[in-house]
């Protein structure tokens, strides 16, 4: 049955969104529902911060993973091209002043 509990909660809250304060709100108000434990309530607090973070972090990834597609295929300059760059420019401008 908690099994059950957290498949619901997950998919009708959207893991990712879940702040500890609404986890906890949540799993109050199941335990008070469903009879939980002090015990199993903790735990499924736990399992449910620890699920909303993994999502979070899985999220983060896939969106800088299309960001940087995105980059990539429009033609513009990394960062470190850009530093490249002006290191050449900046050895470029020391030679013409010693040049001079």
């Amino acid at each position: 049955m908690l099994d059950l509990l957290k498949k619901g909660i997950l998919i009708g809250i959207g893991v990712a969104s879940l702040t500890k304060d609404r986890v906890e709100e949540l799993v109050e108000k199941i335990a008070e529902e469903s009879k939980l434990t002090e015990e199993e309530g903790r735990k499924l607090v736990k399992e449910l911060l620890e699920k909303s973070e993994e999502a979070r972090k899985e999220f983060q990834d896939q969106v800088g993973k299309r960001v940087r597609e995105a980059l990539g295929s429009m033609d513009i300059p990394s960062r470190e091209e850009l530093q490249d760059l002006k290191a050449r420019i900046e050895k470029l401008e020391g030679q013409t002043s010693v040049d001079k």
